[in-house]
């Protein structure tokens, strides 16, 4: 079960409900898009609130995406993607989290994929060496 409402750091840009854009949107920290939005929407680790009222058509690339309002197009999220009622997605959506509170709608395929990150290889006993042995022989 989801906590009441979408957890996001303060708001730093808001697209009121009368705005409309086309094209490329780049963004950092937290953005809240109440408006119609049609392109792509791009962020290295930031995160994307769909309002309620919000039309979005777009390909959107980010940390965290929370949607509330109608998204039609692909979500590829680096960390995790909420959907809360009355949120409805068309598309494709990929994350390590995803959640999708009762009264929210998803049509389309989805990928729960760990963030790739490099592992490290660790050993588990320091390798020994010719001197080594001599000396637990002794």
């Amino acid at each position: 079960m989801l906590k009441k409402g979408p957890k996001a750091d303060s708001i730093s840009t808001f697209l009121g409900p009368d705005a409309s854009v086309e094209g490329v949107l780049i963004f950092q920290g937290t953005i809240r898009l109440d408006g119609t939005i049609k392109g792509k929407i791009t962020s290295s680790g930031g995160t994307v609130i769909v309002g309620e009222q919000a039309v979005v058509d777009a390909e959107i690339t980010v940390g965290t995406a929370i949607v509330m309002g109608k998204l039609n197009g692909t979500i590829d999220a680096s960390d995790r993607i909420e959907v809360y009622p009355p949120g409805r997605i068309t598309g494709d959506i990929q994350a390590p989290v995803i959640a999708i509170e009762e009264g929210g709608l998803f049509n389309g395929h989805c990928t729960m994929a760990p963030r790739a990150e490099p592992v490290k290889k660790v050993k588990p006993f320091p390798e020994k060496t010719a001197s080594d042995a001599k000396t637990i022989a002794n």
